[in-house]
Parts: structure tokens; C-alpha cells; sequence
């Protein structure tokens, strides 16, 4: 039995019998249960890093959700919450401030930029450019504020206020230790 695969890629006929005697053919059906890979990372359970990391993705996933009808992501609302407090700030402060390296700060910039939620000009000097909020920043900021306010009540609510504090107070300590 002889089939015709897609001619645009340069495929040619092939010959099921065939493959299926040389045993290669493979078939996935998505009927078919697949098996998760076993991970065993029982070593790193007591990595910091692992453990911060692997947190800061659920509670980034948790807010993205909150923001998602606003097309707006949870840490696109923290620069535009940053950019909205200091009116005009420089590309360097802001990376300062929420612990960036420019670089990434930047690559984070430009969809918002692009979405004109916020415009970068030129500095006070040539090696610096300022950002600061479109007034359809300030409304989509707006708008996010709620949707912010009402997703912290919720792991507040969760999580309980005072393991929040606490929370927060480790994390605190831990970034002072690496500076």
C-alpha cells in the first residue's frame, strides 16, 4: 500500500508495508495515554534558587491570569505601576529599582511600547532615555489597579496576612544577603 505525503515539502511516496516490516513507522494518536517523564529532583529541594524560582512562575501565572482581558501580563503591570509612581524615569533607575539588567528590562519595554502604553524619549543626556506613561498607559494602569488589587487580596486570603509578612520579610533578608 502506497501513500502520497505533502509534495510541497519535497516528500515522496511511501510504501506502508515496507515500513511497517523495518519497523519504523510510529503512530501517535492523541486517544493515546502518554506517560510523563519521572523527574527525581529530591536534590533540589532545598535550593534556593529552584524553590524561588519555581514560586515566582506560579505567582506570575496567578496575576497574568488576572490581567489577561486587559492584555496585560503581571510583570508588565509592576513596570507600569513603577513607571506611574516615578511620573519620568530613566531606563537605568528602573532596572535599578526592580532589579534588572537593562537588557532584559528593555526587551520587556518594547511590547508595551508597542501597545503605547508607554514612550521612551531621550534623557537629560545622550546615554540616557526616560520613560513615562501614554495616557493610554495611564488608563490600561488604571484599569489593571483593580484587577491587581483584587488578585493580591486573593493570596492574601490564601496565604493568610501574616505568613504574607513573613513571606515577604524572608525575601526582603534574602535579596540584602546577595547584595
Amino acid at each position: 500500500m502506497t501513500f502520497p505525503l505533502d509534495s510541497s515539502h519535497g516528500r515522496k511516496n511511501f510504501n506502508l508495508r515496507k515500513c511497517i516490516i523495518s519497523g519504523i513507522i510510529g503512530v501517535y494518536s492523541p486517544i493515546m495515554p502518554q506517560k510523563k517523564p519521572q523527574i527525581d529532583l529530591k536534590h533540589m529541594s532545598s535550593c534556593t534558587c529552584f524553590n524561588l524560582r519555581k514560586a515566582t512562575r506560579v505567582i506570575t501565572q496567578y496575576y497574568d491570569h488576572s490581567m489577561k482581558s486587559l492584555g496585560l501580563r503581571g510583570t508588565q503591570f509592576t513596570i507600569l505601576a513603577a513607571v506611574s509612581e516615578a511620573h519620568s524615569v530613566t531606563i537605568s533607575h528602573l532596572a535599578d529599582f526592580l532589579m534588572m539588567d537593562r537588557t532584559t528590562l528593555t526587551r520587556n519595554l518594547k511590547p508595551l511600547e508597542k501597545q503605547d502604553l508607554l514612550q521612551i524619549i531621550p534623557g537629560a543626556d545622550q546615554r540616557t532615555r526616560e520613560l513615562r506613561l501614554t495616557k493610554k498607559g495611564h488608563k490600561t494602569f488604571k484599569a489593571a489597579k483593580p484587577l491587581w488589587e483584587r488578585t493580591q487580596t486573593e493570596i492574601i486570603d490564601k496565604l493568610g496576612e501574616a505568613k504574607l509578612k513573613k513571606l515577604l520579610f524572608m525575601l526582603n533578608e534574602t535579596i540584602a544577603i546577595t547584595k
